[in-house]
């Protein structure tokens, strides 16, 4: 059997803009080749940070559901929304606690700093190591496709419409490149104000 987090095969990307962040991911939930779903989101909001799940599809829903556990406690403890960066930690800790057995997944998380406004994203490995960026960060069986793309078409200090269009087309051209992802997409610009989430249509093959 192949790497257990590719066998479903995700694409996920976060990226920064001036004073805003976006997330994207593919809709495919396959086995392998074969294609189970096309409406299979994998990014989940928590206040004002969102996680982005890639690898088995499986530990997806389970880590998911464990962050919102943990993530509701810190709320109804500290009596505010928990930030990105102390997200970003919590995740860390999470899954090292389980590096002997470990969650097959590849999170990226994202958001908005409530007191500076500040954009924050980062990714992690399978037992939390994590890897911040300052640009854009990618995940899944396309993450080669996805530096590619977001290195050539990514540029500082993006407005949040350029923004969404920078990310879309970034993620748009890497799963076509990537025969486990694809299938739709999702993507979610978080400014200050507001967070946008969009639907995107893409190739069905």
């Amino acid at each position: 059997m192949s790497d257990p987090s590719s066998i479903n095969g995700i694409a996920c990307v976060a990226m920064t803009g001036k004073d805003c962040v976006a997330i994207a991911c593919d809709m495919r939930l396959g086995v392998q080749a074969l294609t189970v779903a096309n409406n299979f989101e994998k990014i989940f909001n928590y206040g004002h940070v969102f996680l982005g799940l890639t690898g088995l599809a499986t530990d997806v829903q389970t880590v998911s559901e464990l962050m919102t556990s943990k993530a509701n406690l810190y709320k109804l403890k500290h009596d505010y929304a928990i930030e990105p960066k102390t997200f970003a930690q919590m995740v860390s800790t999470t899954l090292y606690s389980r590096r002997f057995g470990p969650y097959f997944v590849g999170p990226v998380v994202a958001g908005l700093d409530s007191r500076t406004g500040a954009p924050f994203i980062c990714g992690f490995d399978s037992i939390g190591c994590i890897d911040y960026a300052q640009d854009f960060i990618v995940s899944g069986t396309a993450s080669d496709q996805l530096y590619g793309m977001c290195e050539g078409l990514y540029e500082p200090n993006l407005e949040p419409e350029d923004l969404f269009e920078t990310i879309s087309q970034a993620l748009l051209n890497a799963q076509d490149r990537d025969a486990l992802s694809g299938w739709g997409a999702v993507v979610y610009v978080i400014t200050k104000d507001n967070v946008v989430k969009r639907l995107l249509k893409t190739r069905q093959d």
